[in-house]
């Protein structure tokens, strides 16, 4: 199916242009080298362009990238290979660069076979070819001797760029007469290069697993790259190397049956995905790929700004907007085609692809795959959105956040299990319950993370968890005081008494009840709450001694009393014994939201339109 909505999708871009057309690469070019008609080296003019990046503060940052540059496609093979035209400067140059000094020294002599295989495969190529920037690149290649050249100026001012740059030949004096454009040289190129694959088709033609048809079929597969921890050559998604592997006396790649023209297409449009940076978001250490199967961007914008923060072309704001709009015009269940074109996105029924990839020591391997119509995934997404919400103000809440609360603070290495990710992402695709794994983990983060405040968003993944377990929505976006859950009545509880314990301290503790009681009494309340509820009594007397002084701002013991009375009353007096995981995440929501009723200044409140001071006056 992958391969199949590959090609579809290749098709789709081709038609606009937007893809390379057969037998060229598209290669990060850092430098120009500036060449005389005698092929001296006059110049080393810098290609790279400045792009701004947003970080995940928010803040813009200014990095320099190459530019893409149209060349004749790169080789495949691993050992020493040149390319037609050039880009590495080992080959280039023959020289290696250690500690700011260029030599031709190396133990296995790779600098020097690497440039012998350059000199000779490209004078064979440009035999024949006359133009001013091809007999200055003539000249290059007859005149230069690496081990003259090792202290060439130019080649040390790059410092460590050198070994790591991409380089263009340009003609001395005209840097838009790029060696790569020469019309003779593409001429060259393109005959070569369809002489090249039609001597190689006749070793095997069969037919295509992919388009049924009888073709050429490909030995090796292109190289996909940009896949997060992959190798930076790239990496293949369909390869065999092994001879176990093979069958009927196939080798290579000849066992997938997949034609020339059909591996050209979906590597083609794989890396054309991966070079842009709204079709690509870093799921841990997964990397997920999105396309709808049209022409234009704007579905990949909104996907990328709901499950990301932001996109090229939306900030936080814009999408908070866009979400707020997607939920106000979805109450009856679901987006339809028309409120997406109110909001100037595309077709409700285009097909949208999400793949997962992770390279291995060999191949990239294929995570996840999802196929869905593009209403029904924004839809399933904007839901996951309005499941995180815990306050009444919608910020959506990026897939790297939820990644973040979901380990420890404190560590430098510790990693979410990469399957509870891939059942996530897949929980929200679907709009299915989130895994299991998601409540006890971030529970168990909570529970142990005691010096912290339970945020937003961690209440929120709570929240979300146990409306999509229990299929009713149990919680409201502030504080119920109608929700009679003793696991909810007992997570208000804590909150109070630990402001109690504040209050009665006149806010110098460093270490409240929060500290060392939090954990046990989201598990076993029956024994902690009797202690608590003893301890309260001395709080209170403090408290009452306290409000008698001006400076006292906290709340007063008899609104201390009415509250936790209040709380108490619907459980009869009895704490429950133990709490499951549901139970206790009832409990963190509850514990949150009193926790945020407190800052909560003189409101109308949406339960039972009661209004209460924070300070209780």
């Amino acid at each position: 199916m992958l391969i199949h909505a590959l090609c579809d999708y290749y098709d789709i871009l081709a038609k606009t242009g937007q893809v390379l057309p057969d037998g060229y690469s598209l290669v990060k070019i850092h430098y120009l080298i500036s060449l005389t008609e005698d092929g001296e080296i006059d110049d080393i003019i810098s290609q790279k362009e400045n792009e701004e990046i947003i970080t995940a503060k928010g803040k813009v940052k200014i990095n320099q990238i190459p530019k893409n540059m149209k060349m004749p496609q790169r080789t495949e093979k691993t050992g020493i290979e040149a390319n037609i035209i050039e880009h590495r400067p080992l080959y280039i140059f023959g020289l290696n660069i250690e500690d700011r000094i260029l030599t031709t020294q190396d133990r296995t002599e790779k600098a020097k076979k690497s440039h012998e295989a350059f000199v000779h495969d490209n004078l064979d190529f440009i035999e024949g070819l006359e133009s001013p920037i091809i007999q200055a690149y003539r000249n290059f290649l007859l005149h230069w001797m690496p081990e003259k050249e090792t202290e060439n100026s130019f080649l040390l001012g790059l410092g460590k760029e050198y070994g790591k740059s991409g380089f263009a030949f340009c003609l001395s004096g005209y840097p838009e007469i790029l060696l790569h454009e020469d019309d003779l040289i593409k001429k060259r190129w393109e005959e070569h290069y369809q002489k090249d694959i039609n001597n190689n088709d006749r070793n095997y033609i069969s037919q295509c697993a992919v388009s049924g048809e009888k073709a050429p079929i490909a030995r090796i597969h292109s190289k996909i790259k940009g896949v997060y921890g992959g190798l930076a050559t790239g990496s293949v998604l369909i390869g065999f190397n092994n001879t176990s592997e093979n069958s009927y006396g196939k080798e290579q790649s000849y066992n997938s049956n997949i034609s020339e023209l059909v591996m050209r297409k979906y590597t083609e449009a794989l890396n054309y995905l991966l070079e842009k940076r709204g079709h690509k978001i870093l799921l841990d250490d997964i990397t997920v790929v999105f396309w709808a199967m049209e022409a234009e961007k704007s579905a990949e914008d909104l996907i990328m700004a709901m499950l990301y923060g932001q996109s090229d072309k939306m900030n936080a704001k814009q999408t908070e907007t866009m979400l707020k709009q997607l939920l106000e015009n979805s109450k009856k269940g679901r987006i339809t085609e028309t409120q997406l074109q109110s909001l100037g996105i595309i077709d409700a029924n285009v097909v949208f692809y999400m793949i997962g990839l992770k390279p291995n020591s060999s191949r990239i391997a294929l995570k996840f795959i999802y196929r869905r119509k593009y209403a029904d995934i924004l839809w399933n997404i904007a839901k996951f959105q309005k499941d995180l919400q815990i306050t009444d103000e919608i910020h959506p809440v990026s897939l790297k956040k939820i990644k973040e609360e979901l380990i420890s603070p404190k560590s430098q290495n510790d990693k979410v299990n990469p399957a509870l990710l891939t059942k996530l992402f897949e929980a929200i695709i679907y709009g299915r319950k989130y895994p299991e794994a998601l409540l006890s983990t971030i529970v168990g983060r909570v529970k142990k993370d005691t010096d912290l405040k339970v945020n937003a968003i961690r209440a929120g993944i709570i929240k979300a968890c146990v409306h999509r377990k229990t299929q009713r929505e149990e919680f409201h976006m502030a504080l119920n005081k109608l929700n009679v859950e003793p696991a909810y009545l007992c997570g208000r509880l804590f909150a109070v008494l630990e402001k109690l314990q504040q209050d009665a301290s006149g806010g110098s503790l460093n270490r409240t009840i929060k500290n060392a009681y939090f954990a046990s009494a989201a598990s076993k309340p029956v024994m902690v709450f009797p202690k608590l509820i003893s301890l309260a009594q001395n709080h209170l007397d403090k408290v009452k001694r306290l409000s008698q002084g001006s400076s006292y701002k906290g709340m007063r013991t008899g609104t201390y009393e009415r509250l936790i009375q209040e709380i108490i009353d619907p459980m009869e007096g009895e704490f429950p014994g133990s709490f499951d995981l549901l139970n206790q995440g009832r409990f963190i929501v509850g514990y949150y939201q009193q926790m945020q009723n407190f800052f909560i200044k003189n409101e109308t409140k949406q339960n039972g339109k009661e209004e209460e001071e924070n300070h209780g006056n």
